[in-house]
């Protein structure tokens, strides 16, 4: 990073990092923001922009749930593992973060947590029992997304959190649930300086809503010294917080957030090096990038991701299951990984079952299936459509990069079946609606659970009349062992109970799992300790430069 850069030559310099700052900037935060050498300000580039600083609030984008990661702290976060050789993190290891320990009853029904005493929120106010019980009464109940997501642990009601002495927490659960402890380390249950936040609450607002979005209460690793909702954050250090491995402060001084929407630009600037890391990159700039071999770029299959072709099993004639498993077998796979993906993912087909059968309580699994339109042919004629029907596939126009070349491939080889296909691209709100009202017959999307356990993505992904039931399935027995799946303790039985799910959903084939898709996170050689993280974004506490 150059040195001391006074007002217009400031501008200049951030316009020679593609990074465009606000005119409302004074002089010394431009000054401040661009004096450090380049080991202690990481400058990230992304596609979208921080929309607001409450990462609870409805529309938060991703990169609103990085940045909030980091100026808020939870009870607890996950720990991370190793992945095919690749550090993801890790749904089983739950670490304390303001809790200095917790304990979970042996009956399953209370997890109490010892908060770290030496906590302070950025205005030096100490973290208390109180403020936690205040964050979570407001994750539960406010207007916003915490509550559906913590509803999935059976954290619903205030009356659940109790606060035994000032450094003392408890939380009470109706009956044992595996994803309560989990829920607590998501982006949502973010722990607030009540006193602050109560302060700048009305009537109208008694959560502080309005207020959050561009200002924050909380007690993380970093302070949001300059924030413009859509195009950048400056962040800086809190000296305060050693929160981080063996008692460490978070490496980087400073964090400079920028929105570059375009991707070929936010691969220049990685390359040029005025950009330290980017992780939304298209497959191919990531490809042509790592063949350089002059950046360090680490591909994780997204292990809690999956993208598919679903069907909406309620609208004819994909409410026949042999028409669902006709167009099963005739998807060209492997042409489609190779063009849209570049094959930078994880497969989902190609597998071989013994009997049908899944071999894995796990979700997802590949699946047995591979192009073969002989068999595609038997299993139309089976459904009474032997000379095909005709249909409209669809995408959002965001996803473009990897959806048109799908389409293109899946239309010329349904064609071959006697399946006429027209291809719809819609905007991102037009493709949402019509997915909200479930009119979309035949269509490309990608689902992501947070909490990547079995039950999880069944309950989420496959039950009942919600937004994320893509394929709009109905199946009575599912649904029931899904539930069941949710509370049983005995890992044996969980794991049957996957492997019947797994089944079934073969057999019913509501929507047909693709793959994987990598991560890419293009940096600099000198960036270390990159995690992928469940929310697919950058932990930005998680790197250093060596």
């Amino acid at each position: 990073m150059r040195h001391m850069i006074k007002n217009a030559a400031a501008s200049r310099a951030l316009a020679a990092l593609g990074l465009v700052v606000s005119l409302s900037l004074s002089p010394a935060t431009l000054t401040s923001a661009f004096a450090q050498t380049r080991a202690e300000t990481l400058r990230y580039v992304t596609g979208a922009g921080i929309n607001t600083l409450d990462p609870t609030m409805p529309g938060s984008t991703r990169e609103a749930f990085a940045l909030s990661l980091s100026t808020y702290d939870r009870l607890v976060s996950f720990g991370r593992k190793q992945l095919n050789g690749k550090w993801v993190f890790d749904l089983d290891a739950i670490r304390g973060e303001l809790a200095e320990s917790y304990e979970v009853s042996p009956d399953g029904l209370k997890i109490t947590f010892k908060l770290r005493k030496d906590a302070k929120f950025h205005d030096g106010s100490p973290v208390t029992a109180e403020d936690v019980k205040w964050s979570l009464d407001r994750a539960v109940t406010a207007n916003s997304l915490a509550k559906a997501q913590l509803l999935t642990g059976s954290l619903t009601s205030p009356d659940q959190f109790k606060v035994i002495d000032p450094y003392t927490f408890e939380v009470t659960l109706p009956k044992p649930d595996k994803l309560a402890l989990p829920n607590l380390a998501t982006v949502y249950p973010i722990i607030i300086n009540s006193k602050l936040a109560k302060s700048k609450a009305t009537a109208e607002d008694p959560w502080a809503q309005q207020w959050m979005k561009e200002n924050t209460a909380g007690s993380g690793a970093y302070t949001i010294e300059t924030f413009k909702a859509g195009e950048q954050a400056i962040a800086k250090r809190n000296e305060d917080w050693k929160r981080g491995p063996n008692g460490q402060q978070a490496h980087f001084k400073r964090i400079i957030l920028q929105s570059v929407p375009e991707a070929a630009t936010r691969a220049n600037l990685v390359e040029r090096g005025d950009a330290d890391i980017v992780i939304d990159l298209q497959p191919t700039d990531a490809a042509a990038l790592e063949a350089k071999g002059k950046l360090k770029v680490i591909s994780t299959p997204q292990y809690n991701a999956i993208t598919f072709v679903s069907f909406n099993n309620k609208i004819p004639p994909f409410d026949n299951p042999n028409v669902r498993k006709a167009i099963a077998y005739a998807i060209p796979y492997e042409d489609i990984f190779k063009a849209a993906l570049f094959g930078r993912g994880a497969p989902l087909y190609g597998a071989t079952w013994a009997d049908g059968k899944a071999p894995a309580g796990t979700f997802p699994i590949p699946q047995p299936v591979k192009l073969d339109l002989a068999k595609a042919k038997e299993y139309l004629a089976a459904a009474g459509m032997p000379d095909g029907f005709s249909t409209t596939f669809s995408f959002n126009v965001g996803q473009a990069g990897t959806a048109e070349p799908m389409a293109a491939l899946i239309k010329e080889s349904l064609g071959k079946i006697g399946i006429k296909v027209e291809i719809q691209k819609m905007p991102d709100a037009q493709m949402s609606t019509a997915i909200n009202e479930k009119k979309l017959p035949f269509f490309t999307e990608g689902i992501v659970a947070w909490l990547p356990s079995m039950d999880y993505f069944y309950r989420n992904f496959y039950i009942g009349a919600i937004r994320w039931n893509y394929s709009s399935i109905d199946d009575p027995k599912l649904t029931e062992l899904a539930q069941a799946a949710r509370f049983e303790p005995d890992k044996t039985k969980y794991e049957a109970m996957g492997r019947e799910l797994n089944t079934m959903h073969f057999e019913l084939m509501p929507q047909i799992p693709l793959w994987q898709p990598s991560q890419d996170a293009v940096m600099a050689p000198n960036i270390e300790g990159y995690t992928y993280q469940f929310h697919r974004q950058v932990d930005y506490r998680d790197l250093s430069c060596k």
